[in-house]
């Protein structure tokens, strides 16, 4: 009994699923959904890497996706406090879809255009700012705040279970009949997604009037936002991992270059990342025990640092050893699981309903926009020192960023989600 007992304590906590039909539902239909994305991703970086034989034209890719991001991610999450969330999030998945079907259409006709790539990696990421905010708003309106950090490891769960299988079957279809039907597969798992916001009812936001937000409207977020110290330091630590050292935009140079391998061990390592999170969430247990959300955040974002830096090393000491390498992200994607759930988790409770759109867009706009800064930054560096020492002065500088900002605002460490301060 007292082995069932202690497996039972850090087994996958599934409440969320057990008490909401809609949540589930929501989660079911985004798991399916991911994978195609994930895939496209994977099918995206290799192309533009076939293409051009640059990691910097690949770091490109998240430059293009950045800007629209950052724009409709900050006006997206006012549209979502002023208009019906699950109308919102439609219409942006809407066009999500198009874009799927713009990438299938370009690889069956075979173009080979960098520039049309790039020009709908925007257009998605404008897609994309404005429905994730929406999708990530609707969550605590159907949950009860004690099972949030369950609910966003779920979510973190679905995320990852779409960046593993994705990438490694990616990988394979590339291999075996080329980009077209990878694009194909995103565009037809997609629907998934668009029938659970379609069963999904009504979620209007309290307290607002259903009118076209302006300029003041974005900065009452951001106002709130500078009021809130604990919040902006998570989205300030987030962003030490995802800018300084997001490794992602090398894994094709990797792969074909330092470990001479083909599309599969492409795969493999977009895919490791997402092991090490699955791991994680396996024995996720634990997360809605840890009050001291500060600490725990500002822990595994320095060992994210520590292991992309030690994937550097390996890819420098050991270019024969690619499984050095997946160890590596495996544990970098564990980190960040963690950070993910606690993060997510303070913004949910603390932002008010009213604001909380606006909030879930800036939080879009650091989750998602950071790591394609990140793609730029680091496949600059690549270029000039390679992809080994990028990936190590990468890791160091997110280590030094967390300690920094932990000094700063040492009073961080000290949030407790039982007496949660802003």
């Amino acid at each position: 009994m007292g082995v069932v007992r202690r497996l039972r304590n850090v087994a996958t906590d599934i409440r969320p699923l057990r008490s909401s039909r809609d949540f589930r539902r929501l989660w079911f239909g985004l798991t399916v959904a991911q994978l195609g994305q994930q895939m496209t991703a994977v099918t995206i970086a290799y192309q533009v890497y076939v293409l051009t034989h640059s990691s910097y034209a690949v770091g490109l890719v998240g430059l293009f996706g950045l800007v629209p991001l950052v724009l409709f991610g900050l006006y997206g999450g006012a549209l979502v406090d002023a208009f019906d969330r699950r109308r919102v999030a439609l219409i942006a998945s809407l066009g999500l879809w198009a874009c799927s079907g713009v990438l299938v259409l370009q690889a069956f006709a075979s173009w080979g255009s960098v520039g049309l790539l790039y020009a709908v990696v925007a257009m998605q990421s404008a897609c994309y700012a404005v429905n994730s905010p929406a999708e990530q708003a609707i969550i605590p309106r159907l949950l009860p705040a004690e099972l949030l950090p369950a609910a966003n490891a779920l979510s973190m769960a679905s995320f990852n279970l779409g960046f593993t299988v994705g990438p490694m079957t990616a990988g394979v279809l590339i291999a075996w009949h080329g980009v077209e039907v990878t694009y194909a597969i995103d565009a037809v798992t997609f629907t998934a997604a668009l029938y659970a916001l379609l069963r999904l009812p009504s979620v209007r936001p309290q307290n607002a009037a259903a009118r076209v937000p302006g300029l003041r409207s974005i900065v009452d977020g951001l106002r709130f936002l500078a009021s809130a110290p604990n919040l902006a330091m998570t989205f300030i630590l987030d962003m030490c991992a995802m800018v300084l050292a997001q490794p992602r935009a090398l894994f094709p140079a990797l792969a074909l270059s330092v470990y001479a391998g083909n599309a599969s061990t492409l795969g493999l390592l977009q895919a490791s990342p997402a092991i090490g999170s699955l791991v994680a969430f396996a024995l996720s247990g634990w997360v809605s025990r840890v009050h001291r959300h500060g600490i725990a955040i500002a822990a595994a974002v320095a060992v994210y640092g520590v292991a992309v830096a030690s994937a550097g090393f390996a890819a420098i000491g050991a270019p024969g050893l690619v499984v050095v390498a997946v160890v590596c992200l495996a544990l970098s994607g564990s980190a960040d699981m963690i950070s993910a759930a606690y993060r997510s988790s303070m913004l949910q409770t603390a932002a008010p309903d009213e604001l909380r759109g606006r909030l879930q867009g800036v939080f879009t706009v650091v989750v998602a926009g950071g790591p394609r800064l990140g793609d730029f930054v680091i496949g600059t560096v690549a270029d000039a020192f390679g992809e080994g020492p990028a990936m190590v002065a990468g890791g160091c500088a997110c280590m030094a960023g967390v300690a920094l900002a932990v000094v700063a605002r040492r009073r961080f460490l000290g949030y407790d989600a039982r007496e949660p301060t802003l």
